[in-house]
């Protein structure tokens, strides 16, 4: 077993585990590590604890103190000096015309490196905006293509929710996200209606996914043929996946046809195959297909890479 906290650098941002190095720190506190940037300023978001060796990855870093009142300082000066970084490097890629969209900037505790985060369409051949980047702040540059996931993590804003994005404040990852998902929660597959901010499928279509799949493996499938405990047979009309109602159009004696609502515990039925009952219209599945192209490609995060 191996002793170790788990630091974040940056809101919402991956967890790094760190030795503490025998000193006494707790949940909260901010620390200065060693990692594979430089020496960088943290904060404590789990605090000691005894891990499996299997499950740290090696060679673990230690912690080189706790923060002191003048490293407080210094990583406030770093902000205030990341804002007029931005609007420099904004300049010289204006007067460079460069195709490119200039997201953040970033200085490392050490100021041993700025980084500058950007979107682009295509590859940006950037060469010469770094020695003008370098002349200017006299020191490491480096410039990193993001997608537009991490940019809307950077940014934040609302969703459709009315709620700040889940990117910006707690998901420290992106998670797969997939059409399924939407299909198994009888959502619009209407993209405008299950994208994010981003463009990107919306992450919270994860949240309620497992809920939604043992909920529907309880229920048949909207034109499924049932029996009901009535002794009545009948064509599933509709379902209430959160009530576990179902409406049959069942047939009575006289040949007449009546819509009853039942529990679905009480109806006999073959056990549902995968949902495909929405409908698309092409238009909307080539967007759909290429939403999914999108989340497939985009990749890992390159906000945290070292």
């Amino acid at each position: 077993m191996t002793t170790v906290i788990g630091v974040r650098f940056r809101r919402a941002g991956k967890v790094y585990y760190f030795d503490p190095a025998g000193i006494e720190i707790k949940k909260g506190d901010h620390v200065i590590v060693e990692t594979a940037r430089g020496v960088e300023y943290g904060y404590v978001v789990i605090g000691p604890q005894e891990l499996p060796e299997d499950k740290v990855i090696q060679p673990l870093k230690s912690v080189i103190r706790i923060a002191t009142p003048e490293d407080d300082a210094a990583d406030a000066a770093n902000r205030d000096k990341e804002k007029d970084a931005f609007k420099i490097c904004l300049e010289k890629i204006q007067k460079r015309g460069l195709e490119m969209k200039l997201i953040d900037a970033e200085y490392t505790f050490d100021n041993n490196k700025v980084l500058f985060y950007f979107t682009a369409d295509g590859r940006i051949d950037f060469r010469e905006l770094v020695k003008d980047l370098a002349a200017v702040f006299k020191t490491r540059i480096e410039l990193r293509q993001i997608g537009v996931r991490d940019e809307t993590k950077i940014r934040g804003g609302i969703g459709i929710c009315g709620r700040p994005l889940c990117c910006n404040t707690y998901l420290p990852e992106f998670i797969p996200v997939s059409i399924k998902m939407a299909k198994e929660q009888n959502l619009s597959l209407n993209p405008t209606k299950i994208s994010g901010v981003c463009g990107r499928l919306m992450c919270c279509l994860k949240n309620e996914e497992e809920a939604y799949e043992d909920l529907n493996s309880k229920l048949p499938n909207v034109g499924d043929h049932v029996t009901c405990p009535d002794g009545l047979k009948g064509e599933v009309h509709s379902v209430s996946v959160l009530k576990q109602l179902v409406k049959v159009i069942v047939t009575l004696d006289n040949d007449e046809k009546e819509v009853h609502e039942y529990k679905a515990e009480e109806l006999k039925f073959k056990p549902r195959h995968h949902r495909e009952n929405q409908n698309v219209d092409e238009a909307e599945l080539r967007e759909l297909e290429k939403l999914e192209r999108s989340e497939r490609t985009e990749g890992k995060s390159k906000l945290d890479e070292g």
